[in-house]
């Protein structure tokens, strides 16, 4: 164990020439490789590789135990040395045999194979510190059994080493004593160490693996290997006298190539080809009638937020600001006709009419001159900023739209009274204080509030409906292949009354037929249809298939209202005026055996997983609150569909970049239909 706590620093102080060596053979592996593969012919193939020849090269990590005392006859220093450790090089040239996807296996290698080591420092009598380095290196003739458990590239590796003792000189060096640091230092003391072993039998257990550097397209096949060994102590004590003996590992890479043998490519006898048709693919679709196509107007929440940017205490740019010359012309039910032209979605259109919010307050305070508004301001610099956000708002509306001082009062704080931000809060926190970064609009005047709508009587424009069965709907014939394959084709359909008709003939692949041409006086029917072509070479080919046709009819249009509800942050408990909002005005417009469509939405704060289960829990509290309202009219008629989408980009009714679309993303739709 203590060779092993040691072994980092030993490592690093003798690693460096060694590494360099690996290196070098990698190197030459890689040059082998770009060389190698692209001269072979790719369209031929050869047998796999069964006698491997190369060389190996590593390091020797060597741990030293035991005691050693004398060194040779000629000299004995004062204090026995211990334990020791080093790196010494390890290479040698290799033969291997396996035959492919076996798992039994040879291999022999033999060469240069140090052992080298520094040993701990000691301390001699005189308080001098002593050093001690050998430097034992053998000829080693290593033959193993190779074994491939998974007949993979991954083998075990196992057998006897016999070592012949090559070099076995030592380096001994006696410091000074430190309390005498002008003493001057013993020469260094060079050698052989005596009664070293000549010949050493001990064994070794490792694993390897093959990674291929040429494909099989290639005769002379390349393998490169990495390879681990452990040399247990058993046998290795290199000195007969003592007790001083070695443990190593050994880490490495070999470099194996070797030659394969041609596979023959078999010559095809000579023969009169003959010539197949070509096929082909049969198909009939006949489109189903779409009965019912759902179209809702919209009714839009009024959102009572005012957001403002960072460090800035007016109203910002993105909301629409009007002069006074323009108020006299200003109405909340035309707002959606001046929506830009581009703007065609929901996402748009809602927010053109909340950008217009302060306008539209304006508007209802001038008609409703009773009205009192209470303005309160956010800001995480403290209540004077939200102040002064709350007096930028009142503000606008004294000036522009002459709304009297006193029906507006204003104050400022630190947070609004339902903040995104909360305690302990770490993730997305920028995004969190943008959204409490606002001015509340407060009123006990519902009028004030109310959702908007385009329009006091907005509804859907009328479709006329289709009388003639469009193109889209007709039964299309395809065949696949055909101008290949076929001089002409043609079809025969057969009904469940064995009424046969023929169509045709075609040339063309794909043939379409009004649904009116087959069916004749009948509504619907099942028919067999037979595909027949002759071919150019004058055979006659059949496909069969049945489908189901049924005559076309206009889609019905069913028109709904869809409303909205608005949550707050990380909240899925509809607040009070929302929960009077569903039960006084959303339930009684809900028809007898109607259809409520419900989605819940999220905005993307937080994790993808949260988020879809807090709109899941949105969009079942608001079935909640209009199943009670419904059970307490005594009503149980109604369907109900309920999905939650989470932050789903491709479902979400806004976007992300401004507090105010994910304030309106935290939201739940409630769509309406007759049935």
């Amino acid at each position: 164990m203590k060779a092993k706590a040691n072994f980092k620093e030993g490592l690093y102080s003798t690693l460096p020439p060694n590494k360099l060596t690996l290196k070098s053979i990698l190197i030459v592996a890689l040059v082998w490789f770009s060389i190698q593969a692209p001269v072979q012919a790719q369209e031929l193939q050869y047998t796999k590789t069964t006698w491997w020849f190369g060389v190996a090269a590593g390091a020797n990590f060597n741990f030293y135990e035991g005691s050693t005392y004398k060194l040779n006859s000629d000299f004995t220093p004062p204090a026995t040395f211990h334990d020791g450790k080093g790196v010494g090089l390890f290479v040698a040239p290799l033969l291997e045999y396996h035959r492919p996807d076996t798992r039994l296996g040879f291999m022999l290698q033999a060469g240069y194979d140090n052992r080298k080591a520094k040993f701990d420092q000691v301390v001699t009598p005189c308080d001098c510190p002593a050093d001690l380095k050998t430097n034992i290196s053998y000829i080693t003739v290593e033959p193993s059994l190779r074994f491939a458990p998974f007949k993979s590239n991954f083998y075990l590796f196992g057998g006897p080493r016999f070592a012949f003792n090559l070099d076995k000189s030592f380096n001994y060096q006696l410091g000074i004593n430190p309390a005498y640091p002008n003493q001057e230092a013993t020469p260094e003391v060079k050698g052989d160490l005596s009664d070293v072993k000549k010949t050493i039998i001990s064994m070794q257990i490792g694993l390897g693996y093959d990674i291929p550097l040429s494909s099989q397209n290639s005769k002379t096949q390349f393998v490169l290997s990495p390879f681990a060994s452990f040399h247990p102590y058993f046998g290795q004590k290199p000195r007969s006298i003592e007790t001083l003996n070695i443990t190593t590992i050994r880490a490495g890479v070999a470099l194996k190539f070797g030659q394969g043998r041609l596979i023959p490519v078999p010559v095809p006898e000579e023969k009169t080809t003959v010539m197949a048709d070509p096929e082909v693919q049969f198909s009939v679709n006949a489109p189903a009638n779409v009965a019912t196509q759902r179209r809702v107007r919209e009714v839009f929440p009024l959102r009572n937020y005012v957001f403002f940017n960072a460090g800035s205490s007016e109203i910002p740019s993105r909301y629409k600001l009007l002069k006074k010359e323009e108020v006299k012309d200003f109405r909340e039910d035309q707002l959606e006709m001046v929506t830009p032209v581009n703007q065609s979605g929901r996402s748009e259109r809602q927010m053109n009419v909340y950008y217009n919010v302060i306008n539209i307050l304006g508007d209802r305070m001038i008609k409703n001159p009773s009205t009192t508004i209470t303005l309160v301001g956010s800001s995480e610099q403290g209540a004077k900023e939200g102040k002064e956000m709350a007096e930028s708002v009142k503000f606008y509306l004294v000036n522009t739209f002459g709304i009297n001082a006193s029906r507006i009062s204003t104050k400022g704080q630190l947070k609004p009274n339902i903040p995104s931000l909360q305690p302990r809060g770490t993730l997305e926190l920028d995004l969190l204080r943008e959204g409490d970064r606002r001015v509340s609009i407060e009123s006990s005047s519902p009028v004030l509030l109310v959702e908007f709508q385009s329009g006091p009587d907005a509804k859907s424009s009328d479709v006329a409906p289709l009388l003639e069965a469009p193109i889209e709907s007709d039964v299309v014939f395809d065949v696949k292949g055909a101008n290949e394959a076929f001089s002409v084709w043609s079809i025969q359909t057969t009904d469940e009354s064995g009424k046969v008709q023929s169509f045709g003939p075609y040339t063309q692949e794909s043939v379409s037929l009004s649904r009116k041409s087959i069916l004749g006086d009948k509504t619907e029917g099942d028919y067999k249809i037979i595909m027949t072509g002759q071919t150019k070479s004058g055979k006659s080919v059949t496909k069969e298939t049945s489908v189901h046709i049924a005559r076309w009819a206009p889609t019905t249009i069913e028109n709904g209202v869809r409303y909205s509800i608005i949550f707050e942050f990380n909240e899925s408990k509809a607040i009070t005026i929302y929960r009077k909002y569903l039960t006084d005005v959303v339930v009684p417009k809900i028809p007898m055996n109607g259809t409520v469509i419900i989605h819940g939405h999220a905005d993307v704060i937080g994790n993808d997983e949260y988020n879809l289960k807090l709109s899941q829990a949105r969009a079942t509290e608001v079935k909640t609150i209009i199943e009670e309202a419904l059970t307490a009219s005594n009503r149980n008629d109604v369907k109900f569909e309920v999905t939650g989408y989470g932050e789903e980009s491709s479902r979400s009714p806004f976007n992300n970049k401004f507090p105010e679309e994910r304030s309106y993303n935290r939201t739940v739709i409630i769509d309406v239909f007759q049935k």
